[in-house]
C-alpha cells in the first residue's frame, strides 16, 4: 500500500499504524484491520489527518473508547482515528471540560473530587467523552443531555466549530454530529456543587448495582439494542427464551439479556448473527422491532 506509507513518512510524530487489527481495542475483543489507524494527541493533529484523507479522498471513521460498537469482520477502509490519547480534563467553577479522548468515568471521578453533582449516572459507562456525546449515552435516569452545555467539533472541511446545547440537538440516542459528520474533540459539562462524600455514594451504590445486574466479567458491546417504546428490550428477549442463545462464541447474555457477550473467541459476524436471530424471533413472537444501539460500522469479510 504505496499511499499508507506515505502518511507515515509524513507525519512521523503522529503515532500510525497500518493494517492493524481493530479487535485489539474494541470492547467486545472482535473487528477487522484498520487501512489507517492514527492515535491524535492533539486538535491539530487530528487536522493535520483530516487533511491528509481529504486529500487522498479517502473515508474518515473516528472510534471512542470502542465500547459501544462493533466492527466488522472486514475492517475499516481508509483511515481510522481513535482519540484516546486526547484525554484532558479540566474543572473550573461548576463546569469540567473534557478533551473527546477522555474515559468519561475519569470526568465523572474529576467531578465528584471538585464536589460537583448530576454526572454520577455516568459512573460506570465504559465510553470516551466524544462517544457520549455523539450516542447521548445514559444510565440510571440520567443522559449526556443533560449535563452537556456545548462540545467544540471538527467539521468534515476541517473547521473547529463549537456547537451550543440547542445545536447539538440531543435525542434518545441521538445527537447532531451523527448525521452532520463532525467529530468531537472536547465537551463542556455543566454541573452544580453538591457534597462529595453524597456524590461518591450514588456513584458507588449505581456501581454495585451495574455489576449485580450486567455481565461485566466477559467482553461485550455494552447494550446491544434501544429501548423500544412501551418495552424493554432485555425482557423482551429474556421473555424469548434467548438468554443463553449462541452462534459461535457470541452468546446472550444469561445475566442481562441485553448483552451480548464474547464467550468464546467470538468474530464480529458471530454478533452480528446473533443480533440478526435476536430481532427475528421478538418480532416474531411480539410483533417488536429491537433497533441496535450499538453502533456498527466496517466492511463484511470478503467471501473466499
Amino acid at each position: 500500500m504505496m499511499q499508507s506509507k506515505t502518511v507515515v513518512d509524513l507525519y512521523p510524530k503522529i503515532d500510525i499504524l497500518l493494517d492493524e487489527p481493530l479487535s485489539k481495542y474494541t470492547h467486545t475483543l472482535t473487528g477487522g484491520p484498520a487501512d489507517i489507524l492514527a492515535f491524535p494527541k492533539s486538535i491539530k493533529e487530528c487536522q493535520e489527518m483530516l487533511d491528509y484523507a481529504n486529500e487522498q479522498s479517502i473515508p474518515v471513521t473516528v472510534v471512542g473508547n470502542a465500547s459501544n460498537l462493533i466492527v466488522k469482520d472486514g475492517g475499516i477502509r481508509g483511515l481510522t482515528m481513535i482519540l484516546t490519547k486526547m484525554n484532558r480534563i479540566a474543572a473550573h467553577d461548576n463546569t469540567v471540560v473534557a478533551d473527546a479522548g477522555a474515559a468519561l468515568i475519569d470526568v465523572t471521578k474529576a467531578a465528584q473530587s471538585h464536589s460537583l453533582t448530576h454526572l454520577e449516572f455516568a459512573a460506570g459507562i465504559p465510553g470516551s467523552v466524544g462517544g457520549a456525546v455523539f450516542m447521548n449515552a445514559g444510565a440510571y435516569g440520567g443522559e449526556i443531555a443533560n449535563v452537556v452545555s456545548g462540545a467544540e467539533v471538527l467539521t468534515p472541511d476541517n473547521r473547529i466549530v463549537h456547537l451550543n446545547h440547542q445545536e447539538l440537538d440531543f435525542g434518545y440516542r441521538h445527537c447532531s454530529v451523527q448525521e452532520n459528520h463532525q467529530i468531537v474533540i472536547s465537551a463542556t459539562f455543566s454541573l452544580e456543587v453538591g457534597i462529595a462524600d453524597k456524590i461518591q455514594k450514588r456513584m458507588d451504590h449505581l456501581n454495585a448495582l451495574r455489576a449485580s445486574k450486567q455481565p461485566l466479567e466477559l467482553p461485550s458491546c455494552g447494550s446491544v439494542f434501544k429501548r423500544p417504546a412501551g418495552y424493554f428490550a432485555g425482557k423482551l428477549i429474556h421473555d424469548a427464551g434467548l438468554q443463553g442463545f449462541q452462534i459461535g462464541g457470541a452468546q446472550v447474555s444469561m445475566k442481562h439479556a441485553g448483552f451480548i457477550v464474547n464467550v468464546d473467541g467470538a468474530t464480529a459476524t458471530d454478533y452480528l448473527n446473533v443480533i440478526a436471530h435476536v430481532q427475528k424471533t421478538v418480532y416474531d413472537q411480539f410483533g417488536v422491532h429491537l433497533e441496535t444501539e450499538v453502533r456498527i460500522i466496517g466492511e463484511d469479510p470478503k467471501s473466499n
